[in-house]
């Protein structure tokens, strides 16, 4: 008889409502305070065998690592796996828990990681501040560019990142108007600006204290932002068992796709197509740091990547192929470094 007690809970900012399944049927059904002062007791007063599931949001890092050590197995859920399941039929707070449980019980859900360590989970954080920000200032510098272009101006890229020649050239402006929009969104684009200065200088700070990320920034093309990016998003090496996995998580492995027969019965051909759901900011990278090893030229990525164009490999092939070397080559990297520190 299977005396595990499966609790499904639905986290929202203020509340969490909590089902806990035993033996096929809802035991008990909680509705807390999102504070670990009221989940806790809840969580002790169930005796026995006992595994959690939560499904992914911007609460479910803080959860994990505060009730990871109250159950014997804590998941956080892959929503997107459960989204159909959790559509059909009535949908509240409390069934949607309930569901998350009778998922829990069944083995249907998908865990999505996330890091036991506090300053992992803090490294992380900056590194998500430090895209969003290079986002927002992007974002900022395309308004300027549109600003002007509707009105004939084609405008330098040195008066929009330098403060000092921008004066002149908003003096040189005679359409109407325009000078005082710019000056506007100006103020905007030097305060991201600003903000992308501080948080790379923080990525710095704190990549120091990982010896590893130095090793990483050795390969062609991958400096220290990209570096630090693959640190914090992968957190461990042993995280996946093969390079494919890691791959296909990173956005740039293959996923084998076929359905159906041909017009005389037979299987068609599969097809092999990137994976659409994948880190889009380690697919970022990895692409950013393969290009950027082909331009400089004089590296074994580079003569890998030439040797693949002229044997016929179209170019975004083989860039694909140069990011999963260099994705296998900072994970190699990776395990030897923690096989040193264990000798």
């Amino acid at each position: 008889m299977n005396n595990n007690h499966y609790i499904g809970a639905d986290v929202h900012c203020n509340n969490i409502e909590i089902a806990v399944r035993y033996r096929g049927e809802i035991a008990q059904r909680f509705s807390l305070p999102t504070t670990l002062s009221a989940i806790r007791p809840v969580l002790d007063s169930i005796k026995g065998p006992k595994q959690m599931a939560i499904e992914e949001g911007p609460m479910s890092g803080w959860l994990y690592r505060s009730l990871n050590a109250d159950v014997d197995k804590f998941i956080v859920a892959e929503p997107r796996r459960n989204k159909l399941i959790s559509s059909d039929g009535d949908h509240d707070d409390p069934i949607d828990a309930a569901k998350l449980a009778m998922l829990l019980e069944g083995g249907f859900l998908k865990p999505v990681y996330h890091s036991s360590q506090q300053n992992r989970a803090i490294l992380k954080k900056w590194v998500n501040l430090y895209h969003d920000t290079i986002k927002n200032a992007v974002r900022s510098i395309n308004k300027i560019r549109a600003c002007c272009r509707m009105e004939g101006v084609k405008i330098q890229a040195v008066a929009i990142k330098n403060p000092e020649k921008r004066s002149s050239w908003l003096g040189q402006i005679k359409t109407p108007g325009l000078a005082d929009q710019l000056i506007m969104l100006f103020v905007g684009y030097d305060a991201v600006a600003k903000q992308c200065r501080m948080a790379k200088q923080k990525l710095i700070t704190l990549s120091k204290a990982y010896p590893v990320v130095k090793q990483f920034e050795q390969l062609p093309g991958v400096g220290v932002i990209r570096s630090i990016t693959f640190f914090a998003y992968i957190d461990t090496p042993w995280r996946f068992k093969k390079k494919n996995k890691l791959w296909k998580y990173c956005g740039i492995g293959l996923e084998r796709v076929t359905s159906g027969k041909d017009k005389k019965g037979r299987p068609k051909p599969a097809k092999l197509q990137l994976p659409w759901i994948c880190n889009r900011v380690l697919k970022n990278a990895m692409l950013g740091a393969a290009l950027s090893a082909i331009r400089q030229k004089n590296n074994p990525f580079a003569c890998d990547y030439e040797r693949m164009v002229s044997h016929g490999m179209i170019q975004s092939n083989a860039r694909h192929t140069v990011a999963r070397k260099l994705l296998t080559a900072m994970w190699g990297l990776w395990k030897s470094s923690y096989q040193q520190t264990l000798n």
